[in-house]
């Protein structure tokens, strides 16, 4: 079973005619057409209205998009200049599910979306993130679907190109996956770990969960906490960042170290004391996951 999209989600893409939304709008109606699962119902391109865009309808707005399709999801590949208004586009529009794949988006813009966010209860994953996939049910954002296959391992990850790794990995062992999902690295961003961590305790398919994290910030502590307090399912983990010098922004902006806060021994300590199996390489996750816990 999958949580946040399925084959049923219906899906828009905002910014479908420029050059990344156009290449990963091809890619994700390929990979429903090859699971029988085309959720891409349209797409959004102020002043393109009336256009069609590999087989699928272009709208000027999304409010257009959603009443003319019943779109509940929505991607994002715009520019970050104007992302921040694509998101409150979104959100002002009733769709449940936004996922924003656009990187560079300024703090203040992110703190004023959080905000918007809370008052209506739509859902954002990201941004700076590669978004979602239920294999053999939805592709919503750039991970690689040839890399997993259906089963009952739930990932969370802050990394992009970790989680592939780990997908590709447990697929090579024969260890399917109910849902991947990319929360994406920036200091302010949508669902966070325990947000995530909650719908795989509550999804009756999924049996284990695999969390991917990295140095700064406190997400991990704090996913740590949860899986302690509230999880009856086994968690394995691993955290990126053991040789990052303090002070130096290693890959994603929240990836910083200050003051002894947010570094990887802190993280991995805390994921330990939580009963959390803490792996030393992402190539080891598929030997944690078949041991016995």
């Amino acid at each position: 079973m999958a949580i946040l999209a399925d084959r049923h989600t219906r899906l828009i893409v905002q910014g479908i005619t420029g050059r990344e939304g156009l290449f990963h709008t091809r890619q994700m109606i390929a990979y429903g057409l090859e699971h029988n699962a085309p959720i891409l119902v349209g797409g959004v391109t102020p002043g393109r209205g009336g256009e069609w865009v590999e087989g699928v309808p272009v709208f000027d707005t999304v409010r257009e998009a959603r009443e003319a399709t019943g779109a509940d999801a929505s991607i994002i590949y715009v520019p970050a200049r104007y992302a921040t208004d694509a998101l409150y586009e979104a959100v002002d529009a009733g769709i449940s599910l936004i996922v924003c794949i656009t990187e560079g988006i300024p703090i203040r813009d992110m703190m004023r979306v959080r905000q918007r966010l809370a008052l209506s209860g739509a859902r954002l994953i990201g941004p700076n993130c590669p978004g979602l996939l239920s294999p053999g049910e939805a592709k919503i954002g750039i991970m690689p679907g040839l890399a997993a296959i259906p089963g009952n391992v739930g990932i969370v990850s802050r990394s992009g190109t970790l989680t592939y790794e780990v997908m590709y990995a447990m697929t090579r062992n024969g260890i399917g996956q109910s849902t991947c999902v990319g929360i994406g690295g920036d200091p302010v961003c949508g669902l966070g770990f325990t947000d995530v961590l909650q719908m795989f305790e509550e999804d009756p398919l999924t049996d284990k969960v695999v969390l991917i994290g990295e140095i700064g910030g406190e997400e991990e502590e704090l996913a740590a906490s949860f899986v302690r307090d509230h999880m009856t399912k086994p968690v394995v983990a691993f955290v990126a960042g053991k040789t990052a010098p303090e002070g130096r922004r290693m890959g994603h902006a929240g990836a910083l170290i200050e003051g002894g806060m947010g570094t990887h021994k802190s993280k991995v300590e805390a994921l330990a004391n939580a009963n959390i199996r803490v792996a030393d390489h992402p190539e080891q996750i598929p030997e944690l996951l078949v041991s016995n816990f």
